[in-house]
């Protein structure tokens, strides 16, 4: 049987059943059209016979040559794929590595043997090779395990992962089915981007922090050594790092630099801050450098803008630091190691006075608002601000949520307060201010600048457009967008301070100064934000407080306000019972299922700098629900600011906090240490 099908094996062109199906159709056309020719006359049928003959040899030859040629297109098609698909193993430039599931190297193609030169690494284990690469396979062997489910997931193009290997650096992709490892060479554009990246330029612009102040007594041959002593520590600086410095004032300098360059200073930590605060310390004329720094912009315009910026943000938090961001990245800090320096000229002071004083008489009312839980100094400050805006007759209210738990020294400010007649209507509630605000409303923020932080974060998103911000605490990231008047002066040891130094310049009008509570609220302020007067004091500092106690201050009421309760001294001891000391650092863990008050938590930090050997003190507590608060003190030795700012806070060299939420006290002291320890291991 099979004999006689071969001998009567099908033509291939009938083999193609579209073919096959066209060749039934036309004959049984022709048969019809010859059937219905006989049936008209048999000379007509014969002549059609003929011509359906000659048509049908005509289409099936056509048909023939056309499957014959196709085929044969086919088949060399066929036959080129596969040998190009050889030859390319072969001879293409990417790397090609087939290994087993032992992870042993069974060969490699021509390309890849050139770039190992003689070596020979058949036989030879990928983790020999190098450990980058055998943890690759690695990972894509696991990621296919876990994700390539079906047929479809299979046929996804592998995922490419750098490596450098050989002096050089490739893109590898694995392919886990057929056990091969592809190597793009991807050195010549990984060079470029990165030589683009290095000179990629960056602006920067170098303030000279109380330059005004350790000159004005100096003569003019001494102070031009300085300020060539000054130009070329910074110059000779900047050349060992490849950045160009230019003197543009004689306090300031612009810096203009590659990445490459600004690289090697972040390394190097901008020690100029130290050389020249030491060096110009040794002279007794203690001078230091205050720069911000831009990077990663195109336009060079807003790359300027941006340096100014970060300056700006530099010497609000202090000076002494260098302040290097990219306008989209978060800010670097270096530096900020001591304590600002006390601004002996009261220019500013008046200035912003007038400034002050003019934003208050263009506004309908005025609203002051501390930072939330506040304290003395908070409180005092506002009060104070309150005063002025009363001396412009303008109406005026201090913001305070009174559903919210007072500190003992609070609650009794609250109750002297009632009892004045011209501060009886001194406080509003939150709701009140949204209810009466209106677009001519002005907004003074006092004691902090953070509005994650404000009394009310409503009243502050209703008001954000007419903002005056009266700080002493050092600048963070976090700032009102477009303030209208910024008094953030970190060399002062209070907000109080600051305010009571704007009443020297304001109108004079008799039975609208200070009230005694008022005074002595904020003499209280001063007085527990500088520890009585021993910590961030200067002549400033005390000249506030003679003004302050010739207004009515009263040191009795002072006293009274700074009277704790028993609760209060109980828990205060509580934690300080708990306290753990590691080298110079001492850290409270309190229970995590009990509530402290944010002023006990502060005041057991402060005890426990007075035990011996300790630096830095750090007392973590919940504060509600859903908050766990830190609150760091330190001798002034120790910036505890930079490690707050790690976790989200802020505040002075030697006093800060921050606000943790979602976690626990144990958790909390776990961050902690883990910040404290990467931040000694970088300065190292």
């Amino acid at each position: 049987m099979k004999q006689w099908q071969n001998k009567i094996k099908i033509p291939r062109l009938f083999q193609n059943r579209s073919i096959g199906w066209i060749v039934i159709l036309v004959s049984l056309i022709a048969l019809l059209g010859l059937i219905l020719a006989f049936n008209v006359n048999w000379l007509i049928g014969v002549v059609w016979l003929i011509l359906v003959l000659i048509a049908l040899t005509i289409i099936f030859r056509t048909l023939r040559d056309i499957s014959d040629d196709t085929a044969q297109y086919l088949t060399n098609l066929s036959y080129r794929i596969k040998r190009s698909g050889e030859e390319s193993a072969l001879q293409m430039p990417v790397g090609l590595l087939l290994y087993n599931e032992m992870h042993t190297v069974n060969w490699v193609n021509p390309y890849l043997q050139d770039l190992l030169g003689s070596e020979i690494i058949i036989g030879s284990q990928l983790s020999d090779l190098s450990e980058a690469l055998e943890n690759i396979v690695e990972q894509a062997t696991q990621a296919d395990s876990e994700n390539h489910t079906d047929e479809d997931d299979q046929a996804d193009s592998p995922k490419r992962t750098r490596l450098e290997w050989l002096g050089r650096i490739f893109e590898v992709s694995v392919q886990t089915d057929i056990q091969v490892i592809y190597f793009y060479d991807v050195t010549e554009n990984a060079t470029i981007k990165q030589t683009y990246e290095d000179h990629r330029l960056f602006i920067g612009l170098v303030s000279v922090d109380n330059y005004d102040e350790i000159t004005e007594s100096m003569s003019d041959a001494n102070a031009s050594a300085l300020r060539t002593f000054l130009t070329r520590s910074l110059t000779n600086w900047m050349d060992a790092h490849e950045v160009y410095t230019r003197r543009i004032a004689v306090d300031r300098f612009m810096l203009i630099g590659y990445d490459a360059g600004l690289e090697q200073a972040e390394a190097d930590r901008f020690s100029i801050l130290d050389d020249v605060r030491e060096a110009t310390s040794a002279q007794n004329m203690p001078l230091t450098l205050s720069i911000g720094i831009a990077y990663h912009e195109a336009s060079i315009n807003r790359l300027a803008e941006n340096a100014q910026s970060n300056l700006d943000l530099a010497l609000g938090r202090g000076g002494d630091q260098v302040v290097v961001r990219a306008e989209d990245g978060e800010a670097r800090f270096y530096g900020g190691n001591t304590n600002p320096m006390v601004k002996r000229t009261r220019v500013r002071a008046r200035v912003i006075s007038q400034a002050l004083s003019d934003l208050i008489m263009q506004a309908d009312q005025v609203f002051i608002m501390g930072h939330a839980n506040p304290d003395m100094d908070s409180f005092g400050a506002a009060l104070g601000v309150r005063r002025i805006a009363q001396m412009h007759d303008k109406p005026s209210w201090v913001v305070y949520d009174r559903s919210q738990t007072a500190h003992s020294d609070i609650e009794r400010l609250l109750a002297d307060l009632a009892e004045e007649p011209r501060n009886e209507n001194a406080l509003i509630e939150p709701s009140g201010v949204l209810n009466q605000a209106t677009e001519h409303s002005l907004l003074i923020m006092v004691d902090h600048s953070k509005p994650s932080i404000t009394e009310s974060r409503d009243v502050y998103d209703r008001l954000s457009d007419h903002v005056v911000i009266i700080d002493h605490h050092r600048r963070g990231e976090e700032f009102p967008a477009e303030p209208q008047l910024v008094y953030v002066e970190s060399y002062a040891s209070s907000s109080s301070e600051l305010v009571s130094e704007l009443f020297e310049y304001q109108p004079n009008k008799q039975g609208r100064g200070l009230t005694r509570v008022e005074a002595s609220a904020m003499l209280a302020g001063i007085q527990i934000d500088t520890k009585s007067f021993t910590l961030r004091t200067g002549t400033r500092t005390f000249d506030a407080a003679s003004y302050l106690r010739s207004v009515g201050a009263d040191g009795t009421l002072i006293q009274d306000f700074m009277k704790e309760s028993v609760d209060s001294y109980r828990d205060r001891s509580r934690l300080i019972e708990q306290v753990q000391v590691y080298d110079d650092v001492a850290v409270v863990v309190a229970d995590d299922n009990i509530q402290y008050d944010s002023v006990v938590a502060a005041q057991a930090a402060d005890s426990l700098l007075q035990l011996i050997g300790v630096k830095r003190s750090f007392v973590i507590t919940r504060r509600d629900d859903e908050t766990i608060a830190i609150s760091a003190r330190s001798d002034g030795t120790e910036n505890v600011q930079i490690v707050m700012e790690q976790l989200g806070g802020g505040g002075h060299l030697s006093n800060a906090a921050t606000q943790l939420h979602d976690t626990t006290t144990q958790d909390a002291a776990e961050m902690l240490k883990q910040t404290l320890t990467e931040l000694a291991e970088s300065e190292e």
